[in-house]
């Protein structure tokens, strides 16, 4: 029943890749304007937004060439490759960047007369550099060791079974790409939480809004990577001791593949439109272009007065 069920979803793959990418697009442009533009103002969070959303932009623009495959298109090796190095790098400093969004609240919250240097737009901006060039070269690594640029294999010419270094591999990635960030997150969300909950200066509406923010980061994070990272982590742990797991995973690792894509639709929601400057800065915008288009209306109603 559960094969079924996945191989159901995977014949979805076109459909969903393509609401996927409606939606993803458009929210990572606007979230990256947004984020733009409180930067300019000095929001050091902003810097880490921008670069989020640069990272989900990447990952989003590889989703008309998952879709094309899906439909069965052979779309050639060396543009496999480079779309599946994008994608895995999009989730490595992805990862790094929520986790310097939650350390940087984390100080912020418990520590708010300290480190006042950490929340320079300057230092995010340094901090936001070592990140992508950290996860690159991490990932680098991690395909040299795998022999070359192979990383695509497992969604362009899958390796079947996995092999042991492989699987080496892949647990790596899950581990540095997603369980040392999520303990990252739940440590400081958990001291953030345990601060307000003590703190009498901050509002309880206040409070209600930090909780939320960070309650949606983590649970966006966890909701879009872990149904991936249990598939991998089962494929690297049974798939090379036993071939008859191939088949019964294969599946489901697909599916759990275009899941991860609801993280590049989620960051531009949770961080634009429940961030209050963010809706400021949305809402500015939006009375901006409206002022625009009715001056443009009225200019073009003097040039051709009604007779």
């Amino acid at each position: 029943i559960i094969t079924s069920f996945f191989n159901r979803l995977h014949q979805m793959y076109p459909a969903v890749y393509s609401l996927f990418f409606i939606v993803s697009f458009p929210g990572n442009c606007l979230s990256l304007y947004v984020a733009w533009m409180l930067m300019k103002k000095g929001n050091n969070i902003a810097v880490y937004l921008v670069n989020l959303s640069i990272s989900d932009l990447l990952y989003t623009v590889t989703l008309p060439i998952w879709i094309v495959q899906a439909c069965g298109t052979h779309i050639g090796d060396g543009l496999c490759n480079l779309m599946a190095v994008i994608m895995y790098n999009s989730f490595f400093v992805g990862s790094g960047l929520l986790c310097c969004i939650s350390v940087d609240r984390y100080l912020a919250v418990v520590y708010p007369l300290h480190f006042d240097w950490i929340r320079q737009v300057r230092t995010a901006a340094l901090v936001s550099i070592a990140v992508w060039i950290l996860e690159i070269v991490i990932h680098i690594i991690l395909l040299d060791h795998m022999g070359a640029l192979q990383a695509s294999k497992y969604l362009c010419n899958q390796q079947i079974p996995m092999t042991q270094e492989d699987a080496t591999v892949a647990l790596t990635r899950v581990t540095l790409s997603f369980l040392v960030p999520v303990f990252i997150m739940t440590f400081c969300y958990h001291q953030i939480m345990r601060s307000l909950l003590q703190s009498t200066s901050i509002q309880a509406e206040e409070r209600r809004k930090v909780g939320r923010l960070l309650s949606l980061l983590l649970l966006a994070y966890v909701v879009s990577f872990l149904p991936y990272q249990l598939v991998m982590l089962l494929r690297a742990i049974l798939e090379p001791e036993a071939c008859n797991w191939t088949m019964r995973l294969r599946s489901p690792f697909l599916v759990t593949v275009a899941t991860t894509t609801l993280n590049s639709m989620l960051d531009p929601i949770i961080y634009c439109l429940i961030n209050e400057s963010a809706k400021a800065e949305i809402q500015k915008t939006t009375q901006k272009i409206r002022r625009h288009f009715m001056k443009r209306k009225s200019c073009e109603n003097s040039e051709f007065p009604n007779k």
